[in-house]
């Protein structure tokens, strides 16, 4: 049995585990620094009844056995009761058991394939019917149904890609082919696949490509001379820090789908991305994967108060079902029921500059459907992906 924590009056401890090194580590940056903003905030505002957070990060690796260490010794070590951190769905996988087995929180503030459900993982990042549904819909609409896919070789994309499959075929779309890459992949191996995409000819291409690899594929569509605006690539995972690495031009015109975007023009988004900015410089990219990352420790600091500084899962957890927050990209809540998020569904298109201009709002919050229930792409069908908080 796990003994109980109480946090010392000088600081209460949470885990921070993200990584300089892997193929994600340049939104895994900004993740780690949104969290470190929003751990001075409130401090800033008093902690949890007077008492500081201290973040004790451990630098995760490369690999998913190197962030599963990590947790280990977050939770063994230096008993944290709550991780913030991961990002690929590998890696967070690897991590669930421990955080499990040890009676930790996990907050994961990414994106992913959903279908997953754990009792001490609170989800912040999008669900399926939070960016799949939107995205092909909007591809469907503006660029047609013969769509190709281009993935790496693990569970996201595979599991992404088998969603993207049913909402298209569902919609008399057709999915002309699926290419899944080894992760960090060369410039060769990309410029082999736009081969594949200039013999097959698609309306668009849905990416599942993620991190460093991102830059190889867009810099080689660009270098094959293929025009976006007929054929974009379509990418839930392609972000600013990934765009700003790039190239001149290489992502002008392609496709995104997440709940916040560093242009979104609102008071509270504004205030966001200005704090940030005067925090980690204002040339510094912002991701949507930062906001998660962001509002996701107010969430929990919230519910630390309201649990009356308990750090026992189970109080945090009871305070945190339904618990809701005033989050840049909009008023967010978490889910008792499924441990995900009510989010804001947007689109942008990625301009020469390099920004994201958002293109489709969602009018209200999403309720999360981690299982993708009564979601289809059918002609006159409805899903649930429509309803607001």
């Amino acid at each position: 049995m796990t003994p109980a924590r109480a946090p010392a009056r000088e600081g209460w401890k949470v885990g921070l585990l993200f990584s300089t090194t892997s193929l994600t580590a340049a939104v895994e940056a900004t993740q780690a620094q949104a969290t470190r903003l929003a751990i001075e905030e409130v401090n800033a505002a008093g902690g949890i009844d007077g008492v500081p957070l201290v973040p004790v990060a451990i630098e995760a690796g490369a690999t998913p056995e190197a962030y599963r260490e990590a947790a280990l010794q977050l939770c063994d070590l230096h008993q944290v009761p709550v991780i913030f951190g991961t990002h690929m769905s590998s890696t967070r996988k690897a991590v669930l058991p421990v955080v499990e087995s040890r009676r930790t929180l996990l907050f994961y503030p990414t994106l992913y394939e959903g279908f997953e459900y754990s009792p001490f993982c609170i989800y912040t990042g999008a669900a399926p019917n939070q960016n799949s549904v939107p995205l092909a819909r909007h591809m469907l609409e503006r660029h047609g149904g013969r769509v190709l896919f281009v993935g790496g070789q693990y569970v996201y994309p595979y599991e992404s890609n088998r969603i993207m499959r049913t909402l298209f075929e569902q919609a008399g779309g057709s999915v002309l082919d699926e290419i899944y890459l080894p992760l960090r992949s060369s410039h060769e191996d990309f410029m082999a696949v736009m081969d594949r995409v200039r013999a097959l000819a698609p309306d668009a291409i849905y990416s599942t490509v993620v991190g460093s690899d991102t830059l190889r594929f867009y810099e080689a569509y660009q270098s094959a001379g293929f025009d976006s605006a007929r054929m974009p690539i379509a990418s839930l995972a392609t972000n600013e820090a990934d765009a700003a690495a790039m190239r001149p031009g290489a992502a002008e015109g392609h496709l995104s789908a997440a709940p916040w975007f560093a242009t979104l023009d609102t008071p509270a988004s504004q205030r966001f991305v200005a704090s940030y900015g005067r925090r980690f410089g204002p040339e510094a990219p912002i991701t949507a994967g930062a906001e998660a990352a962001y509002f996701q420790v107010h969430l929990f600091a919230e519910a630390a108060r309201r649990a009356g500084g308990a750090q026992r899962p189970d109080a945090l957890l009871e305070a945190l079902g339904g618990l809701g927050f005033e989050a840049p990209q909009g008023h967010v809540r978490i889910d008792a029921e499924s441990h995900h998020t009510w989010l804001w569904p947007r689109i942008a298109r990625i301009a020469a500059s390099g920004r994201f201009e958002i293109i489709a709002s969602a009018s209200e919050a999403v309720r999360p459907s981690p299982y993708m229930i009564d979601h289809t792409l059918q002609p006159g069908a409805q899903g649930d992906d429509s309803q607001g908080a």
